[in-house]
């Protein structure tokens, strides 16, 4: 076990009885490293010890914690490089995507630094005479985060930031994929100004840690992100010890090509939202909605766009698409290839799994032409680098098909109309919604999150984290007469 990466809890390195192992999807000969596997019993320390320490860090006065976000933001950023690379390695993002990720990753840090210093309160009179109304937010106590695998480090740290900064205690338990940047993302934590329990990193799987955590009454709050049948089962059992949950889960993005668009540009934007990451994003472009008039000509420019992208090892130079992240996920994406052709789809390039020189889980990016919006390759997500074209007839029709769906996380537009931009700001069902930009790709400092079955309890990111890390206090005050 000397070897063995282990997990952080209540102030301490510690083993527990099994371990995994953790290979780069690029070339599964190279072992990333082993990691422990948490017990039962260290979690409940775990949530234990949390609480302690939650009060004494909200006791901590507001720039001692600024100084500690600031930390483990500013040393993200400087070793982006190292962190990144070791990001892709485990996996699979080419590396350009795995050291930006760390970059911004270490950008929510020293955000919520920042607002440390921010935390405002209002106050009002009372409809009744002499007295003086105060609100502020708290704490809401005990956070548990459970993370994917597919933004390791950004979902993570957009979610254990706030928690910090608006004075919680997080147990984190990141996605058994992707444990490395796990690991290291611990150790920049742990070795800050910070009470011992109010940071825990508990590896280990969803079926037996990440569902005693969830059931646990020592939790105040669950923030997750997932797939949608995970998210149903957290907010079932939440409910239990009414649980705080906050939830970020699934969606089928749709992309509208209008007659009047820059082609180059809907090509582009279309590439880089559908295969970025390797389509393992929710907020990829799997869906795009093209109109006819331009449709054959779009439809030529990305073919040809996607059969020239390179696919290879994360950490090569020019790798545009890097392999997905197991064989499991492979198998997967190959059965909604078989299933799209099944409903009549033509594959008209890619989604097939390519021989390379390393061995791993690679995949050329397909495109579906002829699908419908009644397909379920175009009803489900398959977070994979496939994407589909839906031919319309108008921009109305564009619009119902973008809205036609169960999910609601972002949608897109490319078009030179203003009032069309515009009418497609308003009406789309979308958390999120793009002009002229892809689906993939969102700020820090905004609210983040969709409607339907892509979201469900307060947004992610900027001020609207307030929401879901705080609980509200509203306190009346009879200060009486002066002498």
């Amino acid at each position: 076990m000397s070897d063995t990466k282990l997990n952080y809890i209540a102030g301490a390195w510690v083993a527990g009885d099994s371990e995994i192992e953790n290979r780069n999807p690029s070339d599964v000969t190279d072992l990333v490293g082993m990691f422990t596997q948490a017990r039962a019993d260290q979690l409940d320390l775990a949530i234990e010890k949390a609480h302690a320490a939650q009060r004494e860090w909200a006791a901590y006065g507001l720039e001692r914690k600024q100084a500690v976000l600031n930390a483990i933001g500013t040393e993200m950023m400087a070793r982006a490089e190292e962190l990144g690379t070791l990001l892709s390695r485990e996996e699979g993002k080419p590396f350009a995507e795995g050291k930006g990720e760390v970059y911004r990753a270490g950008q929510f840090f020293t955000y919520y630094a920042a607002e440390c210093l921010r935390q405002i309160g209002e106050n009002a009179d009372s409809v009744r005479d002499g007295i003086e109304i105060d609100v502020r937010r708290e704490p809401v106590g005990v956070v548990a985060i459970i993370s994917p695998w597919n933004f390791p480090t950004a979902t993570a740290s957009w979610k254990i930031a706030p928690a910090l900064c608006y004075g919680n205690a997080v147990i984190w338990k990141p996605a058994n994929m992707t444990p490395a940047s796990a690991v290291a993302l611990t150790e920049i934590i742990a070795k800050q100004d910070i009470p011992d329990g109010l940071f825990s990193l508990v590896m280990g799987a969803g079926g037996a840690i990440g569902q005693r955590l969830v059931e646990s009454d020592g939790v105040n709050a669950v923030s997750f992100t997932g797939s949608v049948p995970v998210g149903r089962g957290i907010a079932a059992t939440a409910i239990g010890n009414f649980t705080k949950v906050q939830l970020e889960m699934g969606s089928k993005n749709a992309f509208a090509i209008m007659d009047d668009a820059d082609l180059d540009l809907a090509v582009t934007l279309s590439l880089g939202g559908a295969f970025g990451g390797t389509g393992q994003k929710c907020t990829a472009s799997s869906r795009l909605v093209v109109h006819e008039a331009v449709h054959d000509a779009f439809v030529e420019k990305l073919v040809a766009g996607a059969q020239a992208m390179k696919v290879g090892h994360a950490l090569e130079t020019g790798t545009q698409i890097g392999p997905v992240v197991s064989e499991q996920q492979l198998s997967e994406n190959l059965a909604y290839v078989d299933l799209g052709k099944s409903e009549g789809a033509e594959l008209a390039c890619g989604g097939v799994r390519l021989d390379m020189p390393h061995d791993g889980f690679y995949m050329s990016p397909g495109v579906f032409l002829g699908t419908n919006n009644a397909m379920r390759i175009n009803r489900e997500e398959m977070f994979a680098p496939l994407t589909s074209v839906i031919k319309v007839g108008s921009y109305d029709e564009a619009l119902s098909v973008v809205n036609d769906t169960k999910f609601g996380l972002t949608s897109g537009i490319v078009t030179k109309s203003l009032a069309r931009a515009n009418h497609f700001r308003r009406n789309a069902q979308t958390g999120v919604v793009t002009i002229n930009l892809p689906t993939a790709g969102t700020d820090y400092h905004v609210p983040f999150g969709g409607r339907g079955d892509s979201s469900y309890g307060p947004r992610e990111q900027g001020k609207a984290a307030a929401e879901f890390y705080t609980t509200v206090k509203t306190a009346y005050i009879s200060a009486g007469t002066p002498d």
